[in-house]
């Protein structure tokens, strides 16, 4: 009985090694690594993280911010969850931060100031003009002194404007054509003053867009005088009395 006792002992022995040397180390049979994640799952995760930094972009009202970020996810993660919902949120808040930065640009165009003025104080509103640009363009001055009172005059640095006596502007505003009475200041100044004041004043706090075709001096040039009016604010133009009656 010895022999077969020891047979059976060794045989024993080999299906014991054969079972540890085919089973994963750790000895449970099992591997407790993690699944790699698949790259649109990668992709999925980095989203949500842009999408939560739009979310707080969007909580301190940063909207420049939240159209950059909301364009970034569109264009770095889509089909993903996150790009499905800035594409619900973006349009609108793109919408609300293109008029809001239009806003802010025609309301920068315009320069208010009160300062001492000889025979009294003045306060201004000015705006120069978009077309022509640089050294060409022209001012459109509204003015308010407290002895001169109130008026409106175009001033070109530089530049007089040819009106003999009276005369007057061709003038577009907002697609619609009028004509505005000026003349020429006998003092010599490059300035052009707008007869009716009181109305083109009216008339402006009511247009965006206004353009005065005069001539100049200078070769008698024909210049087109574009204003963007459109960011003018009253409030701003300051009152410093009612100065002289007209």
């Amino acid at each position: 009985m010895k022999p077969f006792f020891y047979r059976f002992s060794l045989a024993l022995l080999g299906a014991t090694w054969l079972l540890t040397a085919c089973s994963p180390q750790g000895g449970s049979g099992q591997s407790n690594a993690p699944a790699a994640p698949t790259p649109q799952q990668a992709l999925n995760a980095d989203a949500a993280d842009k999408l939560n930094t739009y979310h707080e972009l969007l909580r301190i009202k940063n909207d420049e911010m939240v159209v950059s970020m909301g364009h970034d996810i569109l264009d770095r993660y889509p089909n993903t969850p996150a790009a499905r919902e800035v594409e619900q949120s973006l349009p609108a808040i793109e919408q609300r931060y293109k008029e809001s930065s239009e806003k802010n640009r025609l309301s920068a165009l315009w320069l208010y100031q009160v300062s001492p003025m000889e025979g009294g104080t003045q306060s201004t509103a000015t705006i120069d003009s978009s077309q022509p640009s640089g050294d060409d363009r022209v001012r459109l001055v509204l003015r308010r002194h407290t002895q001169w009172g109130q008026n409106v005059f175009l001033y070109g640095e530089g530049h007089g404007f040819v009106c003999r006596a009276n005369c007057t502007i061709a003038t577009t505003v907002d697609g619609k054509s009028i004509g505005i009475k000026a003349f020429a200041p006998t003092t010599g100044e490059p300035a052009l003053m707008i007869r009716d004041d009181k109305a083109f004043i009216a008339m402006l706090q009511k247009a965006k867009k206004i353009t005065m075709n005069v001539t100049l001096v200078d070769g008698e040039k024909k210049e087109a005088l574009v204003y963007e009016v459109a960011g003018f604010d009253p409030a701003k133009w300051a009152s410093v009395g009612k100065g002289k009656k007209k």
